[in-house]
Parts: structure tokens; C-alpha cells; sequence
């Protein structure tokens, strides 16, 4: 019995000694994250020329992983991006980054600030850009004050579906109809060849009396559902009963607001006999400016317009673009529309980025319409930044 005691305790001895740690044990670790390392941007954005500071612009960059990094530029044009370290693409862009965009290649350094200088900033213009002269407004002034260029076309061209396709942008300055009586017939064409332009992602913008080439009209628009246009009557009516004078307005648009840096104008109506919007689709229209004592609409946009059998055609830059719109959600379920890299796109989806605008119909262009004048010399109060605006973020 004892030598099966002292046989028991041997087995307990070695079982103890083999299973004790050692030197050369296994020791589990857990890997500790990187700390991220950032720094910062700051710049100024301007115009082409450098003359002009430019708000509301988005700059932003990507992580290797494709996290983007975002901020906008104030009033002044002013910013501060925090980025991850290393070399970056810096994007700056207005609108959906269609039109205007500026890419920098830069090094981030870690918990260091770079300043970037304003020649390399500058806003630069990607679209092609086409204007129909008026009688009474000039918006290509204030596209060359900008350090811009545009193309004069006349209502021959606007006929002519070749010719407008070459253009990202129109702008249609008010009396530019006044020939409206001797040519009707050219103006119906018009309308099918703007409602096939801003379809197939064409923007334009029109001012005051204009509005008769969206709603139908002669020279100008003296009715609601008048023959011609391409916009339904459903969707807006606008009669020429608004009289001279100052009219208080209030911005209605909060990123319009950032942008210039104020959220209430006096805006002069120099001539009497201007378009008054007399209803519109608040689905359809979103309101950038009213006149505060009354809220009547004064500066509207929509990118939602869609019809049935127009003809599919490529439209300005879009078939030798190397960039597409998509929509990314930041924090706090903020959606931003942005031009990335044809690369990018696969990466971006799959975080959760979709492609196309964040809103509107997904190949429609931007329609900005304002019932004042646009001329850059005129007295329209301060309402020339807000054409400003209107030009790089169609």
C-alpha cells in the first residue's frame, strides 16, 4: 500500500513539473490600434482670376481606405480641412463638382499645419459654358469678372440640338426672346431641344422675362398655361405684374446662406412689368430667396425634371469626363453630392456612397430661375453675389 502511495505522489510530482511555465511559454498580446495621425489644411479659395474669394465651396479628401474628409470654405472664402497624413489629393469643388473643381497634390504632415496659397485654390471651370444675349441683362460679366469664359449663341443655335450639346451650361438673359414674333415657330423646336438638354444633364439658368422659355410665352409670360415651354404648367406659373421698386428678401437656403455670408438683401426691381411667380410645385421647386414680407418665391431651382421620349444624347463634358457624382452621407446624416475619380466609385459604394445626386432625378441637369436682372453693371444691390453663386453651382 505504501509503495502504491509513493507511486501516486511521483505521478502528481511530474504531472506538476511538466505543466509549469518556462522561458520559452507562449505570451498573448493584443495589438494596440495606430493611433491616427491627422493634420491640418487651411487656404482660400478664389475665383479663376484670384479675384474673387469663393463660399460654400466643398474641399475634401480621402484616407487610403477611403474615409473622406470634408469641409466647405465661409463667405470669405476661407478653410480648415483636417486630414489624415500622407500624400493626398485635395478636391475643391462647387455644385456637384460637375462644372467647377480644382484637384492639389499635397503631404500631409502629422499635428502640423500647411497653408495652401491661392494659386493653388483657384477655382477652376470645367464646363463649357454658352450665354443668348438679352436686352436688358448681361450675366457674362459677371461670368468674366469671375475669370470664367462663355460662348455667345443666339435662339438659331438653341434650335439646333448639335449645337447646344456641346455645353454643360446655358444661361438665357432676359429679353433674349424679344425677336419671339417673327420666327414662332423657331421656339418650339427651342423647347423640345432644352427639354432634351437638361434630360441628359445640361443646366441652365434664366432670368426674369425668360422664364418664357420654361413655361411658354411670347417675349415674355403674361399667364399661367400659356402655349409652349418644356417645364409643365403644373409645375410653375409666372405673370409679368411685378412693379419697380425695393423689395426685402430673405435666403431660404442654408448653403446659399454660408456661402454669402448673409441670410437677408434689398434687392432693386429697376425695371417694372418683372416676372411674378404666381405658384409652383414645392415638390418639384426649391425656394433659394422670397420676399420676406409676403414669401412669394423669387429665386427657385429644381433638378427633378424628367419627360417621355426625348432622345438620349451625351451632353457637354460627360462622354470624356474621367469623374462621377455620387452621394455620401457624413455625420449627423448630412448628404453632400460630390465628382470623384472613375477609380474611386467602387470603393466609395461600398461604404455606402450611391451614385448620382442626392436628391433629384438622377440625369437631370440644374433649371436656376430668378425673377431679377442678372446685369452686372446694373443696380441690383447686393444680389450680384448671389448670381455668383447661381454661376458655379449649376
Amino acid at each position: 500500500m505504501r509503495k502504491h502511495y509513493f507511486f501516486i505522489l511521483l505521478c502528481v510530482f511530474t504531472l506538476l513539473t511538466n505543466c509549469s511555465g518556462g522561458d520559452d511559454s507562449a505570451i498573448i498580446t493584443e495589438n494596440t490600434p495606430t493611433a491616427l495621425k491627422t493634420g491640418k489644411l487651411t487656404g482660400k479659395v478664389m475665383s479663376q482670376n484670384g479675384t474673387k474669394p469663393i463660399g460654400g465651396a466643398s474641399v475634401f479628401t480621402f484616407d487610403d481606405k477611403y474615409k473622406i474628409y470634408y469641409t466647405t470654405s465661409d463667405a470669405d472664402g476661407n478653410f480648415t480641412l483636417e486630414a489624415p497624413a500622407g500624400n493626398r489629393t485635395i478636391h475643391i469643388q462647387t455644385g456637384n463638382g460637375s462644372n467647377f473643381r480644382t484637384e492639389i497634390s499635397t503631404t500631409v504632415k502629422d499635428n502640423e499645419t500647411l497653408n495652401l496659397n491661392t494659386n493653388q485654390t483657384k477655382l477652376d471651370q470645367v464646363a463649357k459654358i454658352a450665354y443668348v444675349k438679352g436686352t436688358y441683362d448681361k450675366i457674362e460679366d459677371i461670368i468674366q469678372i469671375l475669370g470664367y469664359t462663355a460662348t455667345e449663341i443666339t435662339n438659331s443655335d438653341l434650335a439646333n440640338l448639335t449645337t447646344i450639346a456641346q455645353y454643360d451650361i446655358i444661361f438665357l438673359n432676359c429679353g433674349s426672346r424679344n425677336s419671339y414674333s417673327s420666327n414662332p415657330t423657331l421656339y418650339s423646336v427651342i423647347d423640345t431641344n432644352l427639354a432634351t438638354f437638361v434630360a441628359n444633364g445640361g443646366s441652365i439658368y434664366a432670368s426674369d422675362w425668360d422664364v418664357a422659355y420654361l413655361v411658354g410665352g411670347t417675349t415674355n409670360t403674361n399667364n399661367c398655361s400659356l402655349a409652349g415651354g418644356f417645364i409643365p404648367d403644373t409645375k410653375l406659373c409666372s405673370k409679368n405684374i411685378g412693379n419697380t421698386g425695393m423689395v426685402g428678401a430673405t435666403v431660404n437656403n442654408a448653403g446659399l446662406s454660408t456661402a454669402l455670408g448673409f441670410n437677408t438683401l434689398a434687392i432693386d426691381y429697376d425695371l417694372g412689368t418683372w416676372q411674378k411667380i404666381i405658384n409652383y410645385d414645392p415638390t418639384y421647386w426649391e425656394v433659394l430667396v422670397k420676399e420676406t414680407s409676403t414669401n412669394d418665391a423669387l429665386m427657385i431651382r429644381t433638378n427633378h425634371f424628367t419627360a417621355t421620349g426625348l432622345p438620349t444624347t451625351p451632353i457637354g463634358n460627360a462622354p470624356t469626363t474621367t469623374f462621377v457624382t455620387v452621394c455620401i452621407t457624413l455625420p449627423g446624416n448630412i448628404q453632400i453630392s460630390i465628382s470623384v475619380p472613375q477609380a474611386a466609385v467602387p470603393y466609395l459604394v461600398a461604404l455606402g456612397a450611391t451614385v448620382g445626386p442626392c436628391s433629384g432625378s438622377s440625369n437631370s441637369g440644374y433649371i436656376y430661375y430668378t425673377t431679377f436682372h442678372n446685369h452686372a453693371s446694373g443696380n441690383i444691390g447686393n444680389a450680384g453675389v448671389i448670381l455668383q453663386y447661381v454661376i458655379l453651382n449649376l
